[in-house]
């Protein structure tokens, strides 16, 4: 069901956007620390299942695997509270967006303090926890029906920046929003491969921190 955002048209965006600089940083964390998998984009995830068959493959795929387990889990979760809380918008996106903020708030004081560490048995607890929080993000950025901003999907953009460019005949039809989608995927990678050199656990307050931003923009914007 899609649903009507609270805010305007220009403020969704904003918002939208935020969220998906938080994937980027949350998913820089995770192929450099986590050991290759990626918590917010599963398509990386599908390849490296696809090496199962492939002997002595260097890929984590336990890591892979409970990726993709505790992203659809919350996308699950998305599509249950989309469906009892949509009609009203603002309880909605507060309920979606603010158990995402509390489930990486949880994972960043976890790993902060020793508990969740980013290797062994424990990795795969915060692998699982961080793929749940960014399966409900996903599932709830899809409902305001703007195709390049789920927060995720990178390729379908790219593809339209090509298939409506000037250059392949057409009129450049959302270029800028495109081209800004792409380039605050790459800044949030930036900004969370730098960061995660010397900290992780507040890297994964840091997204928190963006995510809640983003809730105030739906909740007050």
């Amino acid at each position: 069901m899609a649903v009507t955002s609270p805010i305007s048209h220009r403020r969704t965006v904003a918002a939208l956007l935020l969220l998906t600089f938080a994937t980027g940083v949350i998913d820089a964390v995770s192929v450099l620390v986590l050991g290759r998998v990626f918590v917010a984009n599963m398509t990386g995830n599908a390849i490296f299942l696809g090496f199962l068959f492939v002997p002595r493959g260097s890929i984590d795929l336990a890591g892979a695997a409970v990726a993709v387990a505790g992203f659809v889990a919350g996308a699950i979760v998305g599509g249950r509270l989309v469906r009892r809380l949509g009609g009203r918008p603002r309880v909605w996106i507060t309920a979606a967006l603010g158990s995402e903020v509390a489930l990486l708030l949880v994972l960043a004081a976890l790993a902060g303090a020793g508990v969740l560490r980013y290797y062994g048995a424990t990795k795969l607890v915060l692998i699982v926890g961080l793929a749940l929080a960014f399966g409900v993000q996903n599932s709830s950025a899809r409902q305001f029906g703007i195709q390049e901003l789920y927060t995720t999907v990178l390729t379908s953009t790219i593809v339209g920046i090509g298939v409506d460019s000037r250059l392949a005949g057409g009129t450049g039809h959302r270029e800028r929003l495109r081209y800004g989608v792409v380039l605050v995927m790459i800044l949030g990678a930036v900004v969370g491969a730098t960061l995660s050199r010397y900290v992780v656990a507040p890297v994964i307050a840091l997204a928190a921190g963006l995510v809640a931003v983003s809730l105030a923009l739906f909740r007050y914007g």
